[in-house]
């Protein structure tokens, strides 16, 4: 499939934005995280790029997210309309958890949203995310629950879902899956791989069968002062240009 490039098209940052993004979505599919084409992963346009205007990035509805490259990324606005020509249709219904958060949360500058077979197993779990792995003291951390209300793309549902993801990083959907928020790409993506593995974690020890043994309260209550002293905050910017690295070594067609 020919896609014309974008690049001589866009703005420079625009462009290393679709770079970022294309390489998040063939990481999520790298790592197994991807749902066919379903889920998305959507991208906050800079307002130095849209005059303040809030535009943003999203998969082109209907490829694998390892054919995704910069140029099939389409430009949509709050509604999902799209704002540049392209041969892609687009999901509104897929975008109204993401225009959810952006509403809500305007730092935001990426959301990551996954129907993994550990992350629906455990948001189906009612006690949710246990405290029984490093991993999961990091989610714990800044973790919220949204119950399910059906397949999600009824704007009423919008309000609920604003009010109990709050300020946190990590929202478990009951029922559903999991969703990350980042202030860019390789925050949300980081916080996904935590989040991820905390489950699988979660699954493989719970069906071990035996007694767990939780991490200490006074551990968890800690935790975002070790957070802080552990990476100064850089931790997704520390492990990202490793990760475009592997994008690279696994198809830098990508970036085209």
């Amino acid at each position: 499939m020919h896609i014309p490039s974008l690049k001589e098209v866009v703005s420079a940052e625009e462009w290393a934005l679709r770079c970022d993004l294309a390489a998040c979505y063939r990481l999520v599919a790298a790592y197994g995280w991807s749902d066919l084409v379903f889920t998305h992963i959507s991208a906050k346009l800079p307002d130095s790029v849209t005059g303040g205007e809030h535009q943003f990035l999203i998969n082109p509805y209907g490829l694998m997210f390892d054919e995704i490259t910069a140029s099939s990324l389409v430009k949509v606005d709050m509604a999902c309309n799209k704002l540049h020509d392209s041969p892609f249709p687009v999901n509104p219904a897929g975008f109204v958890i993401h225009s959810a958060v952006h509403e809500a949360r305007p730092e935001a500058g990426c959301v990551l949203h996954t129907h993994t077979r550990a992350g629906v197993a455990v948001s189906a779990q009612k006690a949710g995310i246990l405290p029984t792995s490093q991993q999961a003291t990091f989610v714990l951390n800044s973790l919220a629950y949204h119950d399910y209300e059906g397949v999600a793309f009824r704007p009423e549902e919008k309000p609920r879902l604003q009010a109990d993801l709050g300020q946190a990083s990590y929202l478990v959907l009951r029922n559903h899956g999991l969703l990350t928020v980042g202030r860019g790409i390789a925050e949300a993506f980081l916080a996904m791989y935590t989040f991820e593995n905390t489950c699988r974690i979660q699954i493989d020890a719970l069906a071990g069968g035996g007694e767990l043994t939780p991490v200490d309260p006074r551990i968890l209550a800690g935790m975002a002062d070790v957070m802080r002293i552990a990476t100064a905050g850089q931790g997704a910017q520390l492990a990202w240009p490793a990760l475009l690295r592997k994008a690279e070594r696994l198809d830098p067609g990508y970036k085209t």
